[in-house]
């Protein structure tokens, strides 16, 4: 069901009886629409917990548009830096724009984006309002089911407050034609999330018997998250001491950071003991929105038999995200932002075909660049080492590298795929929302904006010393060694013994731990840092790629997406106001 649209059923038949001269009562109200159950029928068990199922069906998104997506790979990646649109400049050009930062409110991606996230606020609404009518559902069961609608309705409700600010809030009192077009939008709901986000930590089990639903610590994690979105330190400190100390995942296995970092993005290790709350996916279910639809277009180009999807060359990690992999001779970052310069670039073969010689780069890199960008002479996964321009589909607009999260194995061919389609691209490794990795950081985070810098210090030197392990570092082929010059070294007190010091530091490695996987452009708003980190990023890519960033340039206007104007115009006039700017 859509939100906001489902009025337009009274219109149509209110217009058939003008139409055809019928003297109409109001009876015609109350027939049901063909094909839709009535709520007689879904008020037990098996129907509450089917529209529930219904309601986790929509983390993935519902209406076949990529921005649905959880993985924000456009809002929170492309938007961010992290990432450029890729590909060619007339391919999903509607992407054009955004990237730019000249959103218009009738785009169309952005409604389909919106009408996603209240897709899924309705099927939760669904499941409590019909929750106290079904009278086979021990008062136990009822208490779960509420508490996993509500954690999936803060979810989606946290993703429209992070990207467009001022949203109406729609809750389970409300129903089509009571009310719901007449609300209006209004920054004002972080509490609102947060007391829903509350009930599914007071009331969700540890461990769930499917292990593909919501348990107690995730509702705990994204709790912490929601409060550290508000400054709430204290708050936020508290909920991620409990996470860190006694969480589990669904299956009861103790939160933890994996030994190899490449194993978080692996298909064969879904549900793994960093995954505090992930997207489930499947394939041969005779739908490809059950596998990892929203991913398809983010695969190298033209790979043939030699390289996974054969399509399409989207989401190319940037030329500055790459550069920011750079490390000292110490193994740590180049917090000056000197990454990006011509000293210090990190070697790429822009401009070269495939058959050109290229010199590798040998200067010392953070190993997790190879764990998550494509980059050509070094091994992707267990195909063949990134041949370059062969698998770019347009250098000069996009850029030399590849998306590396995320893509499936050679070994994983038709069996942890779904190639019922157009591509082979459909993967189904779980995508994580969040990861126990981010659960630290954020932590991390806290605790330094607190003034508790050792603390601040633990954790952030936990996540990088699992990168450090060099067993699982990126190797040659042939057995050889390491597939280029890593190096990572772990902070001292030194680095961490001012707060602004360890704020630095926190947050750089959220950018180098967490790329590419939604979350950078809104750190970089919350932390004030927008205006200056993404126009030095349009600055340094427009060297390269003046099609796609000439002339760019980011204005705080742009922090929080337009309202839809399709959304402000099927109102009410009035109801629904535009963000600043737009």
């Amino acid at each position: 069901m859509r939100i906001f649209d489902h009025y337009k059923i009274t219109f149509v038949a209110l217009m058939a009886c003008m139409v055809f001269m019928v003297s109409c009562g109001d009876d015609f109200l109350e027939v049901e629409p063909t094909g839709q159950l009535a709520e007689s029928t879904l008020a037990n068990k098996a129907g509450i917990e089917g529209l529930l199922i219904g309601a986790y069906a929509t983390l993935n998104g519902e209406f076949g548009n990529r921005f649905e997506g959880p993985n924000r790979w456009v809002t929170g990646g492309i938007l961010g830096g992290d990432a450029n649109k890729g590909t060619d400049p007339g391919d999903y050009s509607t992407i054009n724009p955004i990237q730019r930062y000249e959103i218009n409110p009738t785009n169309g991606d952005i409604n389909n984006l919106w009408r996603g996230r209240y897709e899924g606020i309705s099927r939760c609404n669904y499941v409590l309002r019909l929750l106290p009518a079904a009278e086979d559902i021990t008062e136990a069961e009822a208490t779960r089911i509420a508490a996993e609608a509500r954690m999936l309705r803060a979810h989606f409700y946290f993703d429209l407050k992070i990207q467009f600010n001022s949203i109406p809030y729609i809750d389970e009192t409300l129903d089509y034609g009571l009310g719901i077009e007449e609300v209006p939008n209004s920054p004002d709901i972080w509490d609102k999330i947060e007391a829903d986000f509350q009930f599914a930590f007071d009331n969700l089990p540890e461990t769930q018997a499917q292990i593909g639903r919501v348990n107690k610590w995730a509702a705990g994690a994204y709790l912490g998250k929601t409060y550290l979105f508000q400054e709430k330190w204290s708050q936020a400190k508290s909920m991620f001491d409990q996470v860190i100390a006694n969480g589990v995942t669904p299956s009861g296995d103790k939160y933890a950071l994996l030994d190899d970092f490449a194993q978080i993005y692996n298909a064969e290790n879904d549900n793994h003991a960093e995954a505090v709350f992930a997207v489930q996916s499947a394939n041969n279910t005779g739908s490809t929105a059950n596998a990892n639809y929203f991913d398809d277009l983010n695969y190298p180009y033209n790979t043939g038999s030699d390289g996974p999807g054969n399509c399409c060359g989207f989401n190319q990690p940037s030329f500055s995200l790459v550069n920011s992999f750079r490390v000292d001779a110490n193994g740590l970052p180049l917090l000056d932002g000197s990454y990006n310069t011509a000293a210090n670039e990190v070697k790429h073969d822009y401009g070269l075909a495939t058959s050109d010689s290229f010199e590798e780069d040998n200067g010392p890199l953070d190993p997790r660049l190879d764990h998550s960008v494509g980059r050509r002479g070094i091994p992707y996964l267990d195909w063949i080492e990134h041949p370059g321009n062969d698998w770019i589909r347009n250098q000069a607009y996009a850029g030399p590298f590849s998306p590396k999260k995320y893509i499936y194995y050679r070994t994983q061919e038709n069996s942890f795929t779904d190639g019922s389609s157009w591509t082979r691209g459909y993967a189904i490794m779980n995508f994580t929302i969040i990861r126990y990795a981010d659960v630290l950081l954020m932590a991390a985070e806290a605790e330094a904006e607190l003034g508790n810098l050792d603390q601040a210090l633990e954790y952030v030197n936990m996540v990088r010393e699992r990168a450090a392990n060099e067993e699982h570092w990126v190797k040659e082929y042939d057995g050889s060694g390491n597939a280029a010059n890593y190096s990572i070294g772990l902070y001292t007190s030194a680095d961490f013994d001012t707060q602004d010091k360890a704020l630095e530091r926190i947050y750089f490695e959220r950018k180098l731990e967490l790329n590419n996987e939604g979350h950078r452009f809104f750190d970089l708003v919350r932390w004030g840092m927008a205006n200056e980190e993404l126009n030095a990023y349009l600055d340094w890519e427009a060297q390269y790629l003046t099609t796609m960033f000439g002339g760019a340039n980011y204005t705080d206007t742009y922090k929080w997406l337009p309202i839809p104007q399709t959304q402000i115009d099927i109102h009410p006039e009035g109801v629904l106001t535009q963000n600043p700017g737009y």
